[in-house]
């Protein structure tokens, strides 16, 4: 029993070392001070390594510092020591003020850690947030059910290389280019299924000397012939990206927490972030 503990605090103690490095990276302020007096407070850097951990130990804002303070090997990769934490309503405002491009930092950073293959796969779905009260979705015009949720995926290393959030459940075709033009340095070959099917996305990925392996809808003999010359092998490498989805949810539950669409976006982001640090601790 005592090794097993042994052996999880060290996994846990190397992915806070790591997240912190990118969680400096991300925010551009390595060198920076974790804690300074007056206004500036914790450093960025600081706050995002904290939701890390967070996502990682899968405790509320309240739970996680009291777990921290027990912990102070934990904490002084933070650069700080058991009673420097913050508050937790610290931690829990600070993650809104912190930009988009900061998380997607952050996630481009950690698949960064590893080298992908030649095949990447993208596929979307909705994820779903837990009940609002009928109060809250009232005044924001919206029950926030779920979040159309679109990842790009690295078959051969399973790191998520980017994540698209949206509430307006957009067909899969609108999403597609948006995301892979964010990552045309990374995807060889990007497969997808029919939900991804139009002949323009294929020649702008042409175009990019990206090979598409994406199936056609069956309206005419002719999609059925452009079917039949797909490889079965690398199309069904698509299966991957259904995969992964399966695995965030076992991973970090069903259901978001957060309670704006912002909040949401930014939750998904981390959590696939967290992943793929986590993933790189046993690659």
């Amino acid at each position: 029993m005592k090794r097993a503990q042994l052996d999880v605090y060290s996994k846990l103690a190397r992915f806070t070392e790591r997240c912190v490095e990118l969680s400096q990276k991300a925010v551009g302020s390595g060198s920076k001070e974790p804690l300074s007096k007056g206004k500036d407070g914790y450093a960025d850097w600081v706050i995002v390594a904290i939701h890390g951990l967070r996502e990682y130990l899968d405790h509320s804002y309240r739970r996680l510092l009291d777990v921290l303070r027990e912990m102070p090997a934990i904490v002084a990769k933070l650069g700080l020591s058991p009673d420097e934490l913050p508050d937790f309503t610290t931690v829990c405002a600070r993650k809104q003020d912190l930009k988009m491009p900061v998380w997607r930092m952050l996630l481009q950073l950690s698949a960064e850690l590893f080298d992908t293959g030649e095949v990447q796969a993208i596929d979307s779905t909705s994820i779903a947030h837990r009940s609002s009260s009928h109060n809250y979705a009232k005044r924001v015009k919206g029950t926030f059910e779920s979040v159309k949720t679109t990842i790009l995926v690295d078959c051969s290393t399973r790191a998520i290389l980017d994540v698209h959030c949206s509430m307006n459940l957009p067909h899969a075709t609108q999403i597609a280019w948006q995301v892979l033009k964010r990552n045309l340095r990374t995807v060889e070959t990007i497969v997808a299924d029919k939900g991804f099917d139009w002949d323009k996305l294929r020649q702008m990925l042409r175009s990019e000397g990206i090979r598409p392996v994406i199936k056609h809808r069956e309206f005419y003999s002719l999609d059925a012939a452009h079917n039949a010359r797909i490889d079965d092998k690398t199309y069904h490498r698509r299966s991957i990206a259904e995969s992964i989805f399966f695995a965030l949810r076992k991973r970090f539950g069903s259901t978001l927490k957060a309670r704006t669409w912002f909040g949401q976006f930014r939750e998904l982001v981390l959590k696939a972030a967290v992943r793929n640090i986590e993933q790189s601790l046993t690659a």
